[in-house]
């Protein structure tokens, strides 16, 4: 190996996920050296301000991370800095210095990710990001290369820890969502301000990148449809529940009839006997479905500085064998070029409930809403006591634009109190 020359990696960032990466890269070096067919050296981690993380040496820290992408003798660069701007350009700066970058900068991708693309193809290196999403599961390198042979067809997943730890204990404890949501920043698996989880931003920056993969599109995070989890009440998980469903926050890509592509996430219900309903807590769970291949689903932590460091890791040893090889890895596939489908035209179905007025003739006035925008209507349940009752009515697959419709008709009827909530429904028969 002496003869071989050294792949020499520059960091930027040294966070949560940052501090994994080098406390793991410089402990186990002869290893990765081994596997990567040269030996490898980190020598810059490149932090906001100075001071000491348990396990790295303090001499290789720097708060000037262009000494890093502007430096010859480094071959790969290792953004975990997060955010779009600096990282973007120092991104671009790297990659124009002729270094291949490992990232796991999701919104970045699913914002400028077409602009990264094309900087490393012109140069002739690689961009490596498996760890952008769902943390250590791998997913992407078996959709660019396993599935390469294959057609996608649907992407169903669970791509965000955060909400899903929310969902489960609203599930099995009964909570109220800000209830859950305390509990899951008392035990750090939520952020102080958990906007990004809870509204579906990450999730939507996550469908983008898979549904670009799976598609062979470019998908921009501002293609994705979104709806967060914060309107999902005990009184809808439980009422799930007694329907043998659970609500998770689901990533879904599908081709439509039309070959566009429908990209969205929002919460679902999805019954108890399909895989990913039993995904808990803070694991994630991506669902695929492929011509050829069938259903295949990937599990494990999506998140967390274990778990993401060894996706990043996993993207370093690529990028080093392509080095010490003198060649480079998977390009983007975007030959594709496919339209992306408005929200409207994607087809679902929905639970609706309502609180009506409890009096002869309010199932035909509901019947005949449905019939009015071409809903069909799959089940009907009646409940409550009073003056009120409350109607579950369940609908059969039909365009988001009819059923959009339908709710604000819905709205509009003096018999009908309040419509409680709107929850999709999928994974079960239409």
């Amino acid at each position: 190996m002496s003869a071989i020359k050294k792949i020499t990696i520059g960091m930027l960032g040294c966070g949560t996920v940052g501090a994994e990466v080098a406390r793991l890269l410089l402990s186990d070096i002869p290893e990765l050296s081994t596997r990567s067919s040269a030996p490898l050296e980190l020598k810059k981690i490149a932090v906001r301000s100075g001071g000491s993380r348990i396990g790295i040496d303090a001499s290789l820290f720097t708060t000037d991370p262009l000494s890093i992408v502007n430096d010859p003798a480094i071959d790969i660069v290792i953004e975990v800095m997060g955010g779009i701007e600096p990282a973007r350009e120092l991104i671009l700066q790297a990659i124009s210095n002729g270094k291949s970058v490992v990232t796991a900068n999701k919104s970045l991708l699913a914002t400028h990710g077409a602009d990264l693309y094309a900087a490393a193809d012109k140069a002739g290196v690689d961009l490596y990001y498996e760890a952008a999403v769902a943390g250590a599961i791998p997913i992407i390198r078996p959709m660019r290369e396993s599935l390469a042979g294959d057609y996608i067809t649907r992407i169903m997943g669970i791509v965000n820890g955060t909400t899903n730890f929310i969902l489960t204990k609203m599930h099995e404890q009964g909570l109220a969502f800000n209830e859950a949501l305390a509990q899951a920043q008392e035990l750090g698996y939520a952020e102080a301000d958990p906007t990004a989880d809870i509204e579906g931003f990450d999730a939507a920056a996550k469908a983008a990148i898979l549904a670009g993969l799976a598609f062979h599109t470019r998908v921009t995070v501002d293609e994705v449809y979104r709806e967060g989890i914060t309107k999902i009440s005990a009184e809808d998980v439980a009422l799930a529940k007694s329907m043998d469903h659970v609500i998770k926050l689901l990533v879904i890509g599908e081709l439509t009839p039309e070959d566009e592509i429908s990209v969205r996430v929002h919460p679902v219900m999805l019954p108890s006997s399909h895989p990913l309903a039993s995904v808990r807590d803070a694991y994630n769970a991506v669902y695929l479905e492929a011509e050829s291949a069938g259903q295949l689903m990937f599990y494990g932590r999506g998140a967390g500085g274990g778990p993401t460091a060894s996706a990043v890791l996993g993207d370093v040893v690529a990028v080093a064998r392509h080095i010490a090889d003198d060649s480079i890895g998977h390009r983007e596939s975007d030959y594709a070029d496919r339209e992306i489908a408005p929200f409207s035209a994607a087809r679902t179905k929905l639970m609706i409930r309502l609180q009506v007025a409890d009096k002869p003739g309010v199932l035909a006035t509901i019947a005949q809403a449905f019939a009015a925008q071409g809903v069909s209507i799959q089940t009907v349940r009646q409940g409550g006591a009073g003056n009120d009752a409350e109607l579950v009515v369940v609908t059969h697959a039909a365009s988001e634009k009819a059923l959009g419709e339908l709710v604000k008709d819905l709205s509009a009827l003096e018999i009908v109190r309040k419509v409680e909530s709107v929850i999709r429904v999928e994974g079960a028969s239409s």
